[in-house]
């Protein structure tokens, strides 16, 4: 029988690569202490090559991101301070609850 599928973290995938990468360990020397394949450490480098742009491509999208979510809360933060002041205008009357004119 085959060796059963093994499955790695992606942060021991990142721990293996840097270590090809940053010259700490050869190719080899990583697929022999790890007892991985060398072809499956190489299809690990090639993606993490491949990926690496879209992380720093990221940080634009986060930043739009919160600056949306700022926005949308500050709106947020007018309506409520809205209703409040038109709850005290109008108090108990009926005319919130019916929908108004």
């Amino acid at each position: 029988m085959g060796n059963p599928h093994r499955s790695y973290t992606p942060e021991f995938k990142v721990r293996v690569v840097l270590e090809l990468i940053s010259g700490k360990k050869t190719l080899g020397e990583a697929s022999r202490e790890y007892k991985i394949k060398d072809s499956v450490i190489s299809r690990w480098r090639q993606e993490f090559l491949e990926r690496a742009p879209q992380v720093f491509g990221q940080s634009g999208e986060k930043d739009a991101q919160a600056q949306q979510i700022a926005e949308l809360e500050r709106a947020l933060g007018r309506v409520t301070l809205q209703l409040e002041i038109a709850k005290k205008v109008f108090g108990d009357s009926d005319f919130l609850s019916k929908g108004g004119v």
